[in-house]
């Protein structure tokens, strides 16, 4: 069979899976293996069974992975994102939309120390849905708000995403962390302002609350203590050049279980849950991980990225075309599969095409995170919208959707502003170097 007819039937066969329900990681392992046999031989494809999930292990940049999701997994019960959460409360939650607001930048606060899109809206979904809705805020606003918060738990370095894809595209941590810090203050800018407009738009959608007396404010500013020592000890650690990646993660567990150990939350029960949960998300990501290498090595022998590069290389198109037709794609696939499962499957042929268009891969890194966060708002897959509306039965699917199309449009707006000024994400790994 000719090699890219076995790519695309290795493509469309391991969609098929992934659209069963079959694990991403299993779906492109199977379908690498059995392609790379069909060209190689069964003794090379057993071997390379053998030798890529060794390989992978043994790869320290990916054992930050599980150090991170152990870290989050803490910090959640630990009760961190609460404190984030109470302080924000007290010194904006009085204006109109200020819970909005609120939840916003605790959800910033808290992703500097989670790094998941799934925990930071699930953990916001129990501490800041129910105060709004008791403020008299519309389900619909309040739940926007939360679903669009919760991205900023991937957008917001440390990330679990971005370690992902720098493991896979093979860039540096370090340099992804930095390129993420002002696209993440971009992110909460431009959520703001969609609050500002959608309050300025109905006014009834967020009434305000009464501002608390100084010395209430003052007492409840001394719970963002926590949150800055563990954002300090890691992202300080690592910018400051005192700790590699790996070093500060190791240091971030710490301090996050000192963290729960005060405040008396660590139980027998509290413990195994806080274990199961990094321990299955890190597992996940290991196994995507040896799928997607196993599949790359399948779509480089069969010479189909370079014949992807080869046929879009003689468009008469600039490049930014290009670059707007592969979000696009990414916006199409999220509409069907979920966009980690996007990122993951179409990197063996994006990459190499960004090399050869002269794109930085940091930069595009920065792009495929945001295009993940915006997969998460938007539907049918979008999975912090399901969770919301999992977690609140009574609020229908429909107006948790219109109640995250200004934070889309808010995410459109960003993703368009990073792509037209590729500096704002490379500026301060350029400084870092």
């Amino acid at each position: 069979m000719d090699p890219l007819i076995l790519a695309l039937a290795g493509f469309c066969i391991m969609l098929a899976l992934i659209a069963l329900k079959v694990p991403i990681g299993v779906s492109m392992a199977l379908c690498g293996v059995a392609g790379f046999a069909q060209i190689a031989g069964w003794g090379a494809a057993v071997s390379l069974i053998a030798s890529e999930p060794a390989s992978a292990m043994s790869n320290l940049d990916l054992s930050v992975i599980p150090l991170f999701m152990l870290m989050g997994s803490l910090a959640v019960a630990g009760g961190l994102a609460t404190d984030i959460y109470d302080v924000a409360e007290a010194l904006i939650g009085h204006r109109r939309g200020g819970l909005a607001t609120t939840t916003i930048v605790a959800s910033a606060g808290f992703g500097s120390v989670c790094g998941s899109a799934v925990a930071t809206t699930a953990t916001f979904g129990r501490v800041a849905m129910p105060e709004m809705l008791a403020r008299g805020y519309k389900p619909g606003f309040a739940a926007g708000a939360v679903a669009a918060g919760g991205t900023l738990g991937i957008i917001v370095p440390p990330s679990g995403i971005a370690i992902l894809y720098s493991v896979l595209s093979e860039q540096s941590i370090l340099q992804l962390f930095a390129a993420c810090v002002i696209p993440a203050m971009l992110a909460v800018l431009s959520y703001l302002i969609a609050i500002q407009i959608s309050v300025r738009r109905d006014p009834d959608a967020a009434p305000p609350g009464e501002m608390l007396p100084l010395p209430a404010r003052l007492r409840a500013a001394r719970k963002a203590w926590s949150v800055i020592v563990l954002a300090t000890a890691v992202l300080g650690g690592i910018y400051s050049g005192i700790f590699t990646v790996n070093e500060a993660a190791s240091v971030g567990v710490f301090i996050a279980f000192l963290f729960l150990v005060m405040r008396g939350k660590l139980t027998r029960k509290t413990f195994v849950r806080i274990l199961a949960d990094a321990s299955s998300a890190s597992a996940m990501i290991y196994i995507m991980v040896f799928g997607a290498n196993i599949f790359s090595y399948f779509i480089s022998i069969t010479g189909a990225a370079a014949f992807i590069i080869n046929a879009i290389a003689v468009l008469p198109v600039p490049p930014v075309v290009i670059i707007f037709g592969l979000v696009g794609v990414y916006i199409f696939l999220g509409a069907f599969f979920d966009e980690v499962a996007a990122l993951v499957i179409t990197l063996p042929f994006v990459i190499p095409l960004m090399q050869h268009l002269g794109y930085d891969l940091i930069w595009w890194g920065v792009i495929n995170i945001i295009l993940i966060g915006l997969g998460m708002l938007t539907p049918p897959i979008g999975i912090n919208v399901m969770l919301l509306n999992t977690m609140y039965r009574e609020i229908p699917m429909g107006v948790i959707i219109r109640g995250v199309v200004p934070f889309i449009c808010a995410g459109i707006f960003m993703l368009v502003i990073l792509i037209a000024f590729p500096q704002l994400s490379l500026w301060l790994p350029s400084v870092l170097q």
